[in-house]
């Protein structure tokens, strides 16, 4: 690490300029052995690695903390805007800033660290079972629609009753993020989350506002519909017809996205079902055959199962070159070979890795990578196509100085590899051979719509609130005695759920997602849904389409791409006004692309809530 500085620096345009040079050299040199300790720790998971990881992350942080104690040193200084940009970045690069204090920053770090290890590990004993259960095995019960809603309901709260131990930290961890929040000039940590969007924290709010007031009215009436279809199912006992529906019936832990119960709600059945999942595990399964019959004598047990392993992991590298290929079409350059060598694009079978898919820059340079444990199915392909979309931003922007070499926001990197899925039509799946024909009839239509719709629209109240909450937290207008209430207040208002049984302050119901205990900031989520399809109309309309915006598939257009890489290529250099107005010609978000994109569903969905009484 860099010594720190001795003597205080005069307060000059020059010196803050100097300083900023400083901290992107520093950054070059140090980032790429600390994503090393963290790559190591996630794909070989041991005591070993945990340790090189945490003394990393121990350094980087004293690292941030020296650096934002001299920066404060320009707080009142005018510099050219891209060096205040710069130092804006450096204060936004942590959302858990740590107080100078440096008994208070091993405080934070230690809440930070108890926090995410007790969300990780969570378990649900319940009393009639040979052992206890993982998340992942809680969320296969929760999910399923063939589940009795009784067992949904114990699972739902056998997990949410693991977040109660996190209650007490959490609200330490409120206490201690925003005393290094206003240490760095914020009024506390919500503050300074709101701060990386170029206009006040007060005109942010105002602006996730009016987003949600653009595009509620399509949730509402899919919400509608869906509590007509739950009460059809269940009856008035389980799922009232009019009022809240009990989140443990969506098909998702959190409710945040329904597409586990769309054959409970599928328009017209069966009608133009395409079974991407069934052509990708066919495809695996020839490459297990054609190793095989290559295999020489009898194979062991042991040769069958590295066979497949072989198999699943040329799968893997399959799918990612169809994603890479989408790309490429668009003019973007091909992925450097060290990104096959060096991605972890299926699970090992010697040792335990950490499989939530994740993209990596790790030294600005040019080496990027995925982790992901790759299978042959639709979603975990739009996975990659998503991740992808992250690792061609970086390296559009590496040219940048390092504390540029991010998004225009943080909603602009979610929404890169969506807006490519949403290129992933009927016609295109067949156009690259994964299905063989595609039905575009206005059934068909509707119920892709409708599948889309149960991931895509169901997702936006979600991706609102659980920000809303923290910032309610963190300003303390919801304190540690109300936490609960508010976070079922927020939930009801904006999602219309209810939970499946009665919840107190003896509970932490927020713990129970990851990116709470875990200390993400979760607005870029919604943003991201919003953006994707803004995105795509400009580049639909940049690459000449002429029809509905559902139907539009920009793959192969050159001149789609340019506009996309010209964007990507500013990374953080400018206001994210001028990015977006580059792509877009608007200098505003705006939901009408998303309203405009799901027009058939929206007018089924009026003709199906017709003598409903919706709302709650």
């Amino acid at each position: 690490m860099p010594p720190a500085a001795s003597a205080s620096v005069e307060a000059t345009t020059e010196n803050a300029a100097a300083f900023i040079d400083g901290v992107n050299q520093d950054l070059r040199a140090q980032m790429p052995l600390f994503n090393a300790a963290l790559w190591a720790q996630l794909t070989y998971l041991n005591r070993d690695t945990e340790l090189l990881a945490s003394r990393a992350n121990e350094q980087f942080m004293a690292y941030q903390s020296e650096k934002l104690q001299q920066a404060k040193a320009f707080n009142e200084v005018k510099t050219d805007a891209q060096t205040a940009r710069s130092l804006l970045q450096l204060k936004l690069v942590n959302p858990a800033p740590a107080p100078s204090d440096p008994a208070l920053r091993s405080d934070l770090a230690r809440v930070l660290s108890k926090m995410e290890s007790n969300y990780g590990a969570g378990k649900w004993c319940p009393p009639d079972a040979q052992s206890c259960l993982t998340l992942p095995q809680i969320e296969k019960i929760v999910n399923d629609p063939d589940q009795p809603p009784e067992a949904r309901a114990r699972a739902w709260q056998g997990w949410h009753d693991t977040a109660r131990p996190i209650r007490q930290d959490y609200a330490r961890f409120a206490e201690l993020g925003n005393e290094g929040a206003r240490e760095l000039g914020f009024a506390d940590l919500g503050e300074l989350w709101r701060a990386g969007y170029d206009m006040s924290p007060a005109q942010f709010d105002a602006e996730v506002e009016r987003l949600w007031t653009q595009v509620s009215p399509l949730y509402d009436a899919l919400h509608c519909h869906v509590r007509a279809k739950l009460n059809q199912r269940y009856g008035d006992e389980v799922v009232p017809p009019k009022g809240l529906i009990p989140a443990h019936l969506l098909g998702n832990m959190w409710a945040q996205q329904w597409s586990n119960i769309y054959p409970l709600v599928e328009p017209y059945p069966g009608v133009g079902s395409l079974d991407v999942t069934a052509a990708l595990k066919a495809q695996r399964d020839e490459q297990y055959k054609k190793q095989l019959m290559a295999f020489k004598g009898h194979p062991t047990a042991l040769d069958l199962a590295e066979m497949e392993h072989q198999a699943d992991a040329a799968m893997a590298v399959k799918m990612t070159r169809v994603a890479e290929d989408f790309y490429t079409s668009l003019g973007m350059p091909a992925l450097p070979e060290s990104f096959y060598t060096n991605s972890l694009l299926v699970k090992p079978r010697d040792r335990d890795v950490v499989c939530h898919a994740s993209a990596w820059d790790m030294d600005m340079a040019g080496d990027v990578r995925i982790k992901q444990c790759i299978e042959p199915d639709e979603e975990q392909l739009i996975t990659i196509h998503h991740e992808l979309g992250h690792i061609y931003y970086y390296l559009m922007y590496n040219p940048l100085p390092p504390l540029l070499q991010t998004a225009a926001h943080d909603g602009f990197h979610e929404a890169i590899g969506d807006t490519i899925t949403l290129s992933l039509t009927p016609e295109h799946l067949q156009k690259i051979g994964l299905v063989d024909e595609a039905h575009s009839s206005a059934q068909a239509v509707t119920n892709a719509q409708m599948k889309l719709a149960l991931d895509k629209i169901v997702f936006l109240p979600w991706g609102k609130l659980v920000d809303q909450w923290r910032w309610k937290v963190f300003s303390g207008e919801i304190d540690p005695q109300h936490y609960n209430q508010g976070w079922w207040d927020l939930r009801e208002k904006y999602q219309g759920v209810s939970p499946p049984v009665a919840r107190s302050e003896a509970d932490f119901d927020p713990g129970a997602k990851y990116h709470i205990p875990g200390n993400t900031p979760y607005t870029r989520y919604f943003l991201a849904f919003i953006l994707q399809f803004q995105f795509q109309k400009a580049l639909c309309d940049a690459a000449g389409f002429d029809g509905p915006l559902y139907a539009c598939d920009i793959y192969g257009n050159k001149k789609a791409g340019e506009k996309l890489m010209a964007m990507l290529r500013q990374g953080a250099s400018q206001p994210w006004q001028d990015t977006l107005e580059k792509l877009t010609g608007t200098r505003q978000m705006d939901g009408r692309a998303l309203i405009e994109y799901f027009e058939p569903l929206l007018a089924y969905l009026q003709e199906q809530n017709k003598g409903q009484s919706c709302g709650w």
